[in-house]
C-alpha cells in the first residue's frame, strides 16, 4: 500500500481544511472515502495553483491524473489514483466527476480566468465544485435525484461563496471570477485584475453575483429539509457555515477597501454538535 493513501496519511492531509469538520463526523468508510476524494481535488488543486510553474508543465501534470483516472477505470495500473480506487469500489463513483473537476482545474491553467461570461463561469463551479459534490453525495447515500440535485445548488452556492470572499486574494493572482455581464452593467472596464478589484462601484455586480448564490443556498436548504436518505450531516454544515459568511458579506458590501470574512471556529464547533444533536 501507498502511505500516502492510507486512512492516517488521507486525514492528515484533510485536518487543516475547513471541511475537516464536516468529514469527520461521517461513519468510518465515508468518512475515509471523502479524506481521498479531498485529497485528489486538493493534489490536481494545487497544480492549478502552482504560479512557479510553467502553465505547460501544469497541464502535462493534469493530463497525467487524468490518465491514470482512465487507467483505474479500466482496470489497468491506476498510479496517483490509486488514492481513490477504493472509494470507488465501494461507493461506484463516477469516472465522469472525477475527469470534470481535473477539466475545471485545467481552465485556471489554460489561462488566468478573468471576468468570464456567465455561463463559462457556471461551467466552472459545476467542474470544481458541484462535480465534487456529485461524488460526495454517492458516499453519504443519498439517492440519484435529491443527490445530484444537492450537489447542483450546494457546490455552487459554496464555489460562489468563495469567489465572493476571494476577490482580493483572486486578483493579486490575475484573477477575476465575477461575471462579465455583472461587471459591465456597473460600468466597470475590464483592465487589469487588481483595477477591476479596486473599483468603488464593485458592490453591485458582487451582489448579483450573490443573489445567484443565496438562490442556490435556498434551493439546496430545500432539498436538506425534506430529509433525503443518507449521511447529511456534512452538507448541512457546510451550508449552516458558509450561508451566513454570504449574508455577512451582503451585509457589509464588497466596496473596496474590503476585509476578509473567515469562518469563525467556534461557531463551527458549535453548528457540529448542534446538528450532531438534530441528526
Amino acid at each position: 500500500m501507498n502511505p500516502n493513501t492510507t486512512p492516517a496519511a488521507l486525514q492528515a492531509q484533510v485536518s487543516g481544511s475547513s471541511f475537516y469538520a464536516g468529514m469527520r463526523v461521517l461513519p468510518k468508510v465515508e468518512r475515509e472515502a471523502m479524506y481521498a476524494v479531498y485529497a485528489f481535488c486538493r493534489a490536481v488543486d494545487d497544480i492549478a495553483d502552482d504560479e512557479e510553474g510553467a502553465r505547460a508543465d501544469r497541464a502535462v501534470a493534469l493530463d497525467a491524473w487524468r490518465a491514470d483516472i482512465e487507467s483505474l477505470y479500466a482496470g489497468r495500473d491506476p498510479g496517483r489514483a490509486t488514492l481513490v480506487a477504493e472509494p470507488v469500489r465501494r461507493f461506484a463513483l463516477d469516472k465522469a466527476d472525477f475527469l470534470a473537476v481535473i477539466d475545471g482545474m485545467a481552465m485556471d491553467v489554460a489561462a488566468d480566468i478573468r471576468w468570464p461570461p456567465f455561463a463559462t463561469l457556471d461551467l466552472y463551479c459545476d467542474r470544481v465544485a458541484s462535480a465534487v459534490g456529485r461524488l460526495s453525495v454517492r458516499i453519504f447515500g443519498m439517492n440519484e435525484a435529491p443527490g445530484l440535485a444537492l450537489a447542483h445548488h450546494l457546490g455552487r452556492a459554496l464555489q460562489l461563496t468563495n469567489i465572493l470572499r476571494d476577490i482580493d486574494e483572486d486578483a493579486a493572482i490575475g484573477r477575476v471570477y465575477l461575471a462579465r455581464e455583472h461587471l459591465e452593467r456597473a460600468g466597470i472596464a475590464l483592465s487589469e485584475p487588481l483595477a477591476v478589484a479596486a473599483d468603488p462601484r464593485l458592490d453591485a455586480p458582487c451582489r448579483e453575483l450573490a443573489k445567484i448564490a443565496r438562490e442556490h443556498f435556498a434551493k439546496a436548504q430545500a432539498i436538506l429539509a425534506k430529509r433525503p436518505r443518507g449521511h447529511l450531516i456534512a452538507p448541512r454544515l457546510m451550508a449552516a457555515v458558509y450561508a451566513p459568511i454570504l449574508r455577512r458579506m451582503e451585509t457589509i458590501g464588497w466596496a473596496p477597501p474590503r476585509t476578509r470574512i473567515r469562518v469563525n471556529k467556534a461557531a463551527l464547533i458549535f453548528t457540529v454538535a448542534r446538528l450532531w444533536l438534530l441528526r
